[in-house]
């Protein structure tokens, strides 16, 4: 079913729910106010735009800076307010407090972790595309990835920030710097390659092993739900990767009758008429869906 005031039909079916599945894509992070464009991006990049042109983050990671000691200076300051600092708007505290004493799980094409700066349970995770807090070989050598949250905020000082536990900010007349120094150039410690990050954008992204439990646990998770009444709940997932998500969502909650699908987006989703019956489609902005909703407690 669509709605233009969805949260009965939701509350229901979360209500109802032995299991809810969250799926979540860029949607979600952009309703919290991770937008990669506009004032946001000006406010931490507007150097890099001035010189290059660059009019967003993610095409910004895709420029080819003349060294690395550059490249990892635009790519520090993506990492620190994209992963190491919490989104400026609660939708994943509202979120969160939608499926607390619920049995869930979140498959996320993020790579964010604002669910776990929200508080979400580590092991109930599976972010299937990366880490922006992971490097990895950039050939790579050998499967394994490493934690750059330390090397980073040093990089992001060395140009000129204030680096607090959750935050970037440029002091009142600092003018940032362009590059960081050669020594904080990481490397991989087996081949002695540069390190790039652990984001599946073509055939050497890195599948480490902390990758293969979260996806254990995702199966498990549905293995032991299985004929139960699952909830699908999809927030903000385009079209780019649907068969992460989307579909296998459709294709469950068709094999499945006691289940529901439900997805949230700011565009008109598309439900297939295999399983109209047994959805909703809700569009408008996720935050603002969300914080009309009581908490688990008082559904």
């Amino acid at each position: 079913m669509t709605s233009s005031n969805p949260i009965e039909p939701l509350r229901e079916a979360l209500a109802n729910a032995d299991a809810v599945v969250i799926g979540a894509g860029s949607g979600l992070s952009a309703s919290a106010g991770l937008t990669y464009s506009g004032a946001r991006f000006e406010r931490y990049f507007g150097d890099f735009q001035a010189k290059y042109g660059i009019r967003d983050m993610y095409s910004g990671g895709f420029y080819p800076f003349d060294s690395l000691e550059e490249h990892w200076a635009w790519w520090s300051r993506h990492i620190m307010v994209n992963r190491y600092e919490r989104a400026p708007k609660p939708v994943y505290d509202s979120l969160l407090g939608l499926v607390q004493g619920k049995d869930y799980f979140v498959l996320t094409t993020n790579v964010d972790h604002q669910f776990q700066l929200a508080g979400f349970e580590k092991t109930r995770l599976f972010y299937t595309q990366g880490d922006y807090g992971l490097w990895q070989c950039s050939k790579p050598c050998h499967p394994k990835t490493y934690d750059n949250e330390e090397t980073v905020r040093r990089m992001a000082e060395s140009q000129g920030f204030a680096v607090t536990e959750n935050a970037l900010e440029l002091p009142e007349g600092v003018v940032p710097k362009m590059s960081v120094p050669t020594e904080l150039v990481p490397y991989c410690p087996k081949c002695g390659r540069p390190m790039t990050m652990n984001l599946r954008c073509d055939d050497t992204f890195v599948q480490d092993a902390g990758w293969y439990a979260a996806a254990e646990r995702y199966q498990d998770f549905l293995r032991r739900h299985q004929g139960a009444r699952m909830l699908f709940l999809e927030l903000g997932v385009g079209g780019n990767t649907p068969v992460i998500i989307k579909y296998p969502f459709w294709k469950m909650t068709l094999q499945s009758k006691n289940s529901t699908y439900a997805c949230i987006n700011q565009e008109d989703a598309y439900i297939p008429g295999e399983i109209q019956r047994r959805s909703i489609s809700i569009t408008g902005d996720i935050g603002m869906i969300l914080s009309r909703f009581p908490t688990s407690n008082e559904i």
